[in-house]
This record gives C-alpha cells, structure tokens and sequence, in this order.
C-alpha cells in the first residue's frame, strides 16, 4: 500500500470535518490536513470527500464459483493491498490456501464501492492459490487515493471471505466483529506489536509495524505518522489472520528519518496501539 502525501502531512479528505467520512469501528475518523502534493509514482494519494460503507456480501446461493475444501488444518487467510507495485493502480492480493473460488461476489462488491477491477489473474504456489486483482476509481481512473477507501477495501475483501468461508472466521481478527465463530484465543497486543526503523536510501526511511489487527487501523497508523509531520511516500498493508504488517516508506522534510524522530515515532505508535481502552458506559 502507498500513500502520497504534502510535505509533512497526509490529507485524508481536504474538505472533511470532525466525525465525517468514517468507516464503521474506525477509531479515527476526522482528519484535517493541507492538500497533497503532486503525485509521485508507486505512491499512494488518499484524498475523498465521499462517506464510505462497507457493504455485506449477498447470499452464499450467488456465491463465487468454487467450493470450500474440508480439511483439518484452515489454512491462514490473507490479504495484501499493495500500491508500490503499479504506479497506475492499487493492486490486491487475497489467499485462502486453495478454497477460493473466482471471487466474482468480491469482485460486484469492489465495484460497489466505486471501483473498477481493470486487471486480475490467479496463480498457484506452495501456500495456495493467489488471486490478484488491479483496482482504479471509477471517477478518476487511477489508484486509490483514500486511506478510508482503502480500509473499506480491506474490510469488503474480509467480511466477503468470512460470508463465503466461514471456517475462515475463526483465523481473522475480523471474525470476532463480523464472523460466526470469534478466534479461540485474543492476540496480546504487547506482545505482538513489534516497530522498526530502518535507513532506506537517501531520501527515506523504512517504516516496518506488526500488531494485532482491527478494523480501521489502517487510517489509525496513517494518521499517527502524520500527525507528526512524517511524509507517508508508499508501501503496503499485510493482513495475515490475526495479525496486520506495515511497511510504509516515509520522510522528513524529503530526508531519512533521524534517529530521535525514529524515537518519536516508534513511541508514539507503541503508545497508541498498546493503550489501554475505557468503555463510555463506564464514565
């Protein structure tokens, strides 16, 4: 996944106000930043002015042409949206060992977020089937420019696998908010989220987080790197069962980022995925 961004910040939705434009379980959902800079390739630009809904899947009776094969061991599902890959589209990656059929249910969903699948093939390994899909907005033709879009996305390609898979539920985060069987066991935050830093040539850093996924924590990352003043340039967002990979490329001020910033960031995102959460009815 890639986001480009203006100097410093990440615009999420330029016209956006407090409460606008949120997914439903996005912990972040205003966020006001300047307009973006003109676009760099394989970089991802997120800016929209459109409320996004994730929509449920129709019937399995209409499903996607393909069965679920029974075994004893599910295999781990996972999903990639990569914007690195195609300067020209957001490319999306989804696996299930080889019980995915042709995805055609997940496909009508996409579009009913405004997209356009313009590419996809399949193709075996010795983890399973992969299909990959390039996807462009249907109003501008060109990869996706919204980190809530993009969670949207995300979310859709879940909620479409746990209908159409349902033993997939209990592999997924995702499953204790949308499946019909939760994971036998909670990931501990603590001890999953993992943060680095690393040098990546002369004008950026690499950003690397592994945490217990949830959804709408993609735009929570974005908008902490942003929110001091740290360039989103590109990268790529893993989901892998219970788990969630970034590897964001970002900069300071078109620079690699210095070792205190490095500080400041990996704290700042520790903090903020190991926080402690306070219902409201307990207030």
């Amino acid at each position: 996944m890639a986001v480009a961004m203006a100097s410093g910040s990440l615009c999420l939705s330029p016209t956006a106000k407090a409460g606008e434009n949120c997914l439903p379980g996005l912990r972040c959902c205003s966020l006001r930043c300047p307009p973006f800079a003109a676009p760099i390739a394989s970089k991802i630009r997120l800016s929209s002015d459109a409320a996004i809904t994730v929509p449920r899947a129709a019937s399995p009776t209409t499903v996607e042409d393909g069965s679920s094969n029974e075994t004893d061991t599910i295999p781990t599902p996972k999903v990639i949206i990569d914007q690195d890959s195609d300067p020209d589209a957001t490319i999306v990656e989804i696996t299930f060992g080889d019980r995915l059929g042709t995805l055609l249910d997940t496909m009508k969903s996409l579009k009913n977020l405004g997209l356009n699948v313009v590419k996809a093939n399949v193709y075996l390994d010795s983890s399973g089937k992969h299909n990959k899909f390039a996807i462009t907005s249907m109003s501008t033709g060109r990869k996706i420019e919204d980190p809530e879009l993009l969670e949207a996305i995300r979310l859709t390609i879940i909620n479409n696998m746990i209908e159409y898979h349902p033993e997939s539920s209990s592999q997924l985060a995702m499953g204790a908010t949308f499946g019909v069987e939760p994971p036998a066991q909670e990931v501990d935050v603590d001890i999953a989220t993992h943060i680095e830093v690393y040098d990546d040539g002369p004008d950026r850093s690499l950003l690397v987080v592994e945490t217990a996924d949830y959804p709408g924590l993609l735009v929570d990352l974005v908008k902490i790197i942003t929110d001091i003043n740290i360039t989103v340039q590109s990268g790529e967002f893993d989901t892998e069962g219970l788990l969630a990979k970034a590897k964001f490329h970002v900069s300071y001020r078109d620079k690699p980022i210095i070792k205190p910033l490095q500080q400041v960031l990996s704290n700042s995102l520790r903090y903020f995925l190991r926080r402690p959460t306070t219902e409201e009815a307990s207030f």
